[in-house]
């Protein structure tokens, strides 16, 4: 079995870190009701005990002593560390794996990557390590942090270079939150672009998510619980936006809905590698099935069911709608349509009470309804793991990699060019040693380049489909 480390960078970055750490614990006490430390646990926690100083306190089998998140929180400012520390989930998190200062980078991408990346690149590399050495075959990074900031797009990058140099070959995945519109950063869409070009040259996967997405999924679900219509009761526990245990006694905060819905889907990405099922994932098989070519790795990803009606008692229908929902545009995590946009590879991660041939016959359902490039028809990749989520007989995560992307990296960069044609703030960046102008041109021609790669894919939906040759077999 593996084992992932999950770097959470920044106030946004370490409250959705926060979420996933509480549903992952509520999950595997529903299935490990022995409170045995098995595989399946040791893909995301070490079993400590206590009583023992220093690393000699790992306990690799028998019963669950104490258990530690392979985890490591970085921020700069401290107030939202502080609140996990004093919280429900502080005996989860080893305090040697903490780093925090009291600044923090004043929503400048500048400040996070060089002047925190500089004065922190030691501590955060022996950290890396420790946490490496805790494990006996390390298989991932999960990266999580937002753009808009300064932390978590400059620092959060930073780190993105250090992985890709001390272990090149343990797979990145980068899950980002971009800005909405009516983001309250004025620089966002500076931040959002100079950490995008590095999450172009040095992330394996993206899992581009962006807050106004959530919201809407969370209004569409506020709606239909309270709607008082018949045949709407939600089943307990049911809700994407709802915590698991510990995190429900504190007074929720307004984001929590919405670091919920991100933490459900990294905790049904990691499924395949935590659980036993009939079709089994690997997180390197991602990777080298959704991504074609080294910049086109950002995957839009869509959730589904968004909740569970009590009263639905059809399953295959029910089943069915599932597959629906997930190629809809309601369900995606990013503002995008990729029904409507052409396809280079998709996976389906699937989970519970789900037969192999189900998964078959909704592919070929939905497949006249999807346009995938000329090269890759056949580009599925599926996992059927049994264990679902907690509240919910089955669940399934699409990641798409998609031209529908494009709309929303044009949308940014009109956003960026806006202030920089008027040099608008620029000098707040440039004050920073290191930082030059030349970073901002190169940022954005980095993401046009981007965008020009998935136009000229879009430009062949028009082309008629090839007639490749068969081999002809004599008889």
């Amino acid at each position: 079995m593996t084992q992932s480390v999950v770097v959470q960078v920044g106030q946004c970055g370490n409250q959705i870190g926060c979420c996933f750490w509480d549903l992952a614990l509520g999950e595997h006490a529903a299935v490990n009701q022995k409170g045995i430390y098995d595989e399946a646990i040791s893909s995301f926690f070490r079993n400590v005990d206590t009583r023992v100083d220093g690393d000699g306190g790992n306990i690799s089998k028998g019963k669950i002593c104490s258990l530690k998140a392979r985890a490591v929180l970085i921020d700069m400012e401290e107030g939202v560390v502080n609140e996990i520390l004093q919280g429900p989930l502080r005996d989860v998190f080893d305090s040697k794996q903490l780093i925090t200062d009291i600044s923090g980078s004043g929503n400048n991408w500048a400040v996070g990557h060089k002047v925190f990346g500089r004065l922190y690149q030691d501590q955060i590399l022996e950290k890396l390590r420790k946490s490496a050495e805790h494990c006996d075959c390390l298989q991932c990074f999960f990266v999580i942090h937002s753009m808009g900031g300064g932390t978590g797009s400059g620092l959060g990058t930073f780190l993105l270079k250090m992985l890709e140099d001390e272990f090149p070959e343990v797979y990145r995945f980068v899950t980002s939150i971009y800005p909405s519109h009516e983001d309250d950063v004025i620089t966002s869409p500076y931040n959002s672009i100079l950490a995008m070009k590095e999450l172009n040259e040095h992330a394996d996967c993206v899992l581009p998510i962006d807050n106004q997405s959530l919201f809407d999924i969370i209004s569409k679900i506020d709606l239909m619980v309270n709607s008082g219509k018949l045949g709407t009761t939600v089943k307990p526990k049911s809700l994407v936006t709802s915590s698991a245990g510990a995190l429900k006694k504190r007074c929720k905060k307004p984001f929590d809905a919405m670091n919920n819905i991100v933490a459900n889907l990294l905790l049904n990405l990691t499924s395949s590698a935590r659980f036993e099922g009939s079709l089994n994932m690997d997180l390197n098989e991602i990777s080298m099935n959704l991504v074609p070519f080294p910049q086109l790795h950002y995957l839009v990803s869509s959730l589904t069911p968004l909740y569970t009606l009590a009263d639905v008692s059809i399953p295959p229908r029910r089943l069915d709608q599932m597959f629906s929902d997930a190629f809809s545009k309601d369900h995606q995590l990013i503002q995008a349509d990729p029904k409507h946009s052409l396809y280079l590879a998709c996976a389906l991660m699937v989970r519970g009470n789900v037969q192999i041939s189900d998964l078959r016959r909704n592919i070929e359902r939905l497949k006249p309804s999807l346009q995938f490039v000329s090269w890759n028809q056949e580009g599925w990749k599926t996992s059927l793991c049994s264990v679902p989520p907690v509240g919910h007989s089955h669940s399934l995560l699409a990641l798409a990699n998609n031209t529908c992307v494009k709309p929303a990296f044009m949308d940014l960069r009109e956003r960026f060019m806006r202030l920089y044609k008027k040099k608008a703030h620029l000098h707040h960046y440039l004050q920073v040693e290191g930082m030059e102008e030349s970073s901002f041109s190169e940022a954005v021609s980095s993401l046009s380049a981007l965008i020009q790669e998935y136009s000229q894919l879009d430009a062949t939906r028009s082309l008629p489909m090839p007639d490749f040759p068969r081999l002809s077999i004599a008889v």
